[in-house]
């Protein structure tokens, strides 16, 4: 059996890449501050849950730092969720994205980041450099505020 042979009787599989949006380039919003960037992921938040169980979100964004798309990654617990750097990027590839930005909330109304957060900051901004994507900010939401860890130097 030749290559081609196995392709036609199903025994490797075809992988696509997809993307699409109903979005013109021009009518996507821009992202100019972390002020911003913390209101869009909050007005994508479910405010019901904040004070409940920590969440992740991703920003993925073009060179121009218009939003390509908000991927919801992960609901953990009241003390952490799940942010697996492979479908941070996975879907950062999809996209195409130039940039990204990670938020997530903590329940106890505590904006400082832990240093398992400031871990995992580095870790993703590592990754995205590898691949040629910027990290712009990891966001930490709480139901009266945010923190920004480009705003305080950490990114």
């Amino acid at each position: 059996m030749n290559l081609n042979e196995d392709l036609l009787n199903g025994q490797v599989a075809e992988v696509t890449l997809v993307y699409k949006s109903k979005v013109k380039p021009a009518d996507r919003l821009q992202i100019k501050n972390s002020e911003q960037m913390a209101s869009v992921f909050r007005s994508v938040w479910n405010n019901e849950n904040i004070e409940l169980q920590e969440e992740c979100k991703v920003m993925y964004l073009n060179r121009a730092n218009r939003i390509l798309g908000i991927y919801q990654l992960s609901a953990g617990g009241t003390a952490g969720t799940i942010v697996d750097i492979k479908l941070v990027l996975m879907a950062a590839l999809r996209l195409n994205a130039s940039a990204l930005a990670i938020a997530h909330s903590h329940p106890s109304g505590n904006t400082k980041p832990s240093s398992a957060d400031e871990y995992l900051t580095e870790q993703i901004k590592k990754a995205a450099d590898f691949i040629g994507m910027t990290l712009l900010d990891h966001i930490i939401l709480t139901q009266d505020g945010y923190y920004s860890m480009a705003d305080e130097g950490l990114i």
